[in-house]
């Protein structure tokens, strides 16, 4: 009986342990191949310029830990000292747990909460629409060498127009993954990033965008990204003339 009370209590004190506060994050890593070293959680500076490290841990026997608040999804990045690249994931309150591999981030794994474990999935999802398609990227490059090196040189649009719907109809299977993703994932955070980016293309038009940012989950709507896309929104139906702009994004 005595054991039975200490199996329940010591269940009881892991679980209070590990219960986050709203917005509360901790991220668990392990680095392959790493024995010791710093990782820093990194954000993109201003407009978009460079990179600010806001948090900076030790890796101890391959491992390492990040706490910290988050009061709404935002992708940041984890770096390794003395590794190339950085590992994007989206900074959220919860458990988050990466499998850092040193030798290829691609290979990286980021899981636990919601908004990265959907970005996980995107991610592999592209990857292999993108190794279908390498085979005809590369074709076409070498098909086109010549082709776009003149055009580019004689400042030739008709031609470079002609290229260019030639590579976009090769990268059709990925951009219709891409941009098809916020309309069937209206919750996922990567579906309001992905929407931005539409609302930057004149493919699509400002009903389009506001047909898909409608049926997002008021948790997207109430992002940074997602305000900013509703203020634009609200800004253009306020403009007197017909012909509206396609860009939606400050």
């Amino acid at each position: 009986m005595k054991k039975v009370i200490l199996l329940v209590t010591s269940a009881v004190v892991l679980f209070s342990c590990n219960k986050l506060a709203e917005g509360e994050y901790i991220i668990t890593g392990n680095v392959k191949g790493m024995k010791t070293g710093l990782v820093y959680l990194e954000k993109q500076g201003p407009m978009g310029m460079g990179f600010m490290a806001i948090d900076t841990v030790k890796i101890e026997d391959g491992k390492f830990e990040i706490k910290g608040k988050a009061s709404e999804p935002e992708i940041h990045f984890i770096h390794v000292d003395k590794v190339n690249g950085k590992l994007p994931l989206v900074l959220e309150g919860g458990e988050i747990e990466i499998e850092f591999d040193k030798d290829s981030l691609v290979k990286s794994k980021i899981s636990g909460t919601y908004n990265n474990e959907e970005f996980n999935k995107f991610n592999e999802e592209s990857e292999k629409i993108q190794k279908k398609l390498k085979s005809k990227i590369v074709d076409f490059q070498q098909r086109n060498k010549l082709a776009i090196e003149n055009a580019q040189k004689s400042n030739d649009t008709v031609a470079m127009n002609k290229l260019r719907a030639e590579y976009d109809l090769i990268q059709k299977d990925i951009t219709d993954y891409t941009f098809g993703y916020p309309k069937t994932h209206p919750k996922s955070f990567i579906s309001v990033l992905i929407l931005q980016m539409m609302a930057n293309n004149p493919k699509f038009t400002p009903k389009e965008i506001e047909t898909i940012y409608n049926a997002f989950d008021e948790s997207l709507k109430k992002t940074k990204p997602g305000k900013a896309i509703k203020e634009n929104l609200d800004a253009l139906k306020k403009k007197p003339t017909a012909n509206q702009p396609s860009n939606l994004i400050k």
